[in-house]
């Protein structure tokens, strides 16, 4: 019996290999693609547009305002920033409305991960009556409590104080409710290794949960500084004496003391600079946060 030999696979019988073709776009796909880019330029164009002019008339000196022709970078002046700048009123508003923010950014953060770590993994009886009536204030409009909420906060003496203006926002139903969904998506061994090494609730907190939910907390911490930080209505409502006044509540009254319109917009460029600061710092966290909040892993 002797033994066949399979030969070896030489190129000539070897299958042949397909060619690759570079991938070309066609006329109505090469169209399509300047089309689209084309609508893009404009709709950025025309959502830049407010902010280009506000920013170039704050630059005006004193005087009329003609379009197109204060549309123009020059003449340049920075009459209306040293004069906002250098107004203690502006000062003041302008630390109000930081102390407003941040001490609400850490308040509603700290009380929203602490909630939502009990909501995600803790048992207690009536966890999920209490999670979901909780969940039902974002059901009921914002103006629908305010009424009530100054009423208690001015029976409290809290009507000019910061404690009235920052404690009444400290109860966020929605960050509790994002915090919840992100915790809830970290495995439960960590907890249970945690509790076996002998850890507490509250080291387990900070050691873990912390560190874990910091693309979350930049996310919210970015949404609630811009919201506090832009807020109007409740410290219009709370803040009524002029020391106590945020910068738009402060910006909108200079409206009704006929200041120049370069100094009003000067005002508002000086109120966007701390978002625009607070967005570089955790843009990071806040593109990661936006992408992972939500998913189960």
């Amino acid at each position: 019996m002797t033994d066949t030999i399979t030969p070896p696979a030489t190129a000539a019988t070897a299958p042949p290999a397909r060619s690759r073709r570079p991938y070309r776009v066609g006329r109505g796909g090469r169209g399509w693609l300047v089309g689209r880019g084309a609508l893009l330029l404009i709709g950025a164009a025309v959502t830049l547009f407010p902010f280009y002019a506000m920013v170039v008339l704050s630059f005006k000196p004193t005087g009329p305002v003609t379009f197109p022709d204060s549309l123009l970078p020059w003449p340049f002046s920075t009459e209306a920033y040293d004069q906002v700048i250098g107004a203690k009123s502006m000062l003041r508003w302008m630390w109000n409305t930081l102390l407003y923010a941040v001490v609400s950014v850490v308040g509603v953060l700290l009380f929203a991960s602490m909630a939502g770590y009990a909501f995600a993994k803790k048992r207690f009886p009536g966890k999920e009556t209490m999670f979901w009536s909780f969940l039902a204030m974002l059901m009921v409009p914002y103006h629908v409590t305010m009424i009530p909420t100054f009423i208690i906060i001015s029976e409290l003496n809290g009507v000019d104080t910061y404690w009235g203006m920052i404690v009444p926002t400290l109860a966020n139903a929605q960050a509790v409710f994002l915090m919840r969904q992100f915790i809830a998506s970290l495995p439960d061994s960590l907890f249970e290794a945690a509790r076996l090494d002998g850890c507490s609730e509250w080291r387990v907190y900070v050691s873990i949960v912390l560190p874990l939910i910091k693309p979350i907390l930049a996310t919210l911490g970015v949404f609630v500084f811009l919201w506090h930080w832009n807020d109007f209505l409740w410290p219009l409502i709370v803040g009524q004496s002029i020391d106590m006044r945020t910068l738009t509540t402060g910006i909108a009254s200079l409206q009704q003391e006929n200041v120049p319109l370069n100094m009003l917009l000067a005002g508002s460029v000086v109120a966007f600079v701390p978002i625009f600061m607070a967005y570089l710092i955790g843009q990071r966290y806040f593109q990661e946060g936006v992408s992972t909040t939500g998913i189960k892993g």
